[in-house]
């Protein structure tokens, strides 16, 4: 049996059992799986190939999430809609197969680009983009590098080289000034590549304001629990994106900011996107945390998000 694959690991079903019934997916619902291979590595792919499309809304996840919880939240529920949709696993979380023997967060955003290149390649649909916390921030700095994207949709957009942002974001706001330290092991050779939970330098805890579906995703190695390099952590804090926000007229992006989100508050979004070229809207998702489920914020942000795709398209 294929190694990049859900029917394989359980913690997904575990995190599922928890979401609101809506989110809760059954075996005729569940996306199909596919493998990658990008660079020698074996991508995890959830997609559905919805008849008749008008545009393909790639999903990317955080540094606490991976695709099939993109799925769970979003993905299933678009393709209902009509769209098409993809959600990757990126390197070193959900069931990706890494193969290369370092991850930097410079990779992450090469294989969005390249992802995005396929999927055109493949059909020709108009792209969309969503981030789900560091996902927003992913989905905008490919969007900047591939120039083949029609819109971003983000839950956060967060450039981490801004003090306040990553003072807000880190675990503590004592860690900030230790951020220095950090990319300097992380450019120390053989050093770099040791690996820590990324729960111990995030506010992970404040994932969801659900505290039983929380005790689900810290247990998942895959995507909260996840472990990453010291190399990776200090390349995700100091990252130059290939095109600043004042310059940057790609595309469209709509922040679908959650009401009661307790690990970044809206300010640290338009902060980090301050003096953007493109249109930028904001729409605010009502009693809702950073990831999503609770009403009527999670239905917003379908009805938001249709709204968005339908005037871009």
């Amino acid at each position: 049996m294929d190694q990049t694959s859900y029917s394989n690991q359980s913690q997904w079903e575990a995190i599922m059992a928890n979401l609101p019934q809506s989110l809760q997916l059954s075996s005729d619902q569940l996306p199909q799986e596919e493998t990658w291979n990008w660079k020698g590595n074996g991508v995890h792919i959830d997609r559905y190939d919805t008849p008749n499309a008008k545009c393909k809304v790639i999903l990317h996840h955080g540094v606490g999430t991976n695709g099939r919880q993109m799925t769970l939240l979003i993905g299933q529920r678009l393709s209902l809609h009509g769209y098409a949709v993809v959600a990757p696993d990126n390197l070193g979380y959900g069931v990706t197969k890494v193969t290369q023997s370092k991850v930097k967060f410079d990779d992450w955003v090469d294989l969005l680009s390249d992802l995005i290149d396929k999927e055109v390649e493949k059909d020709g649909l108009p792209v969309f983009l969503f981030g789900l916390s560091a996902g927003g921030m992913i989905s905008y700095h490919a969007a900047g590098k591939n120039k083949k994207v029609k819109g971003i949709v983000g839950l956060t957009f967060l450039d981490e080289r801004i003090k306040q942002v990553c003072k807000e974001t880190v675990i503590h706001p004592l860690i900030a000034p230790l951020v220095p330290l950090v990319n300097a092991l992380g450019n120390t050779p053989v050093i770099n590549r040791i690996k820590i939970p990324m729960k111990w330098v995030s506010k992970m805890y404040t994932l969801t304001n659900d505290k039983k579906l929380l005790k689900n995703f810290l247990k998942d190695r895959t995507s909260s629990g996840a472990l990453v390099s010291l190399e990776f952590l200090s390349s995700f804090m100091s990252y130059v994106p290939p095109v600043e926000a004042k310059d940057f007229d790609v595309c469209p992006i709509l922040l679908a900011q959650p009401e009661d989100d307790r690990w970044t508050r809206e300010l640290l979004s338009t902060l980090s996107l301050k003096n953007i070229k493109s249109e930028f809207t904001i729409k605010t998702l009502n009693n809702a945390g950073h990831y999503p489920i609770e009403s009527p914020g999670r239905e917003q942000l379908e009805t938001y998000f249709v709204e968005f795709l339908e005037r871009h398209l």
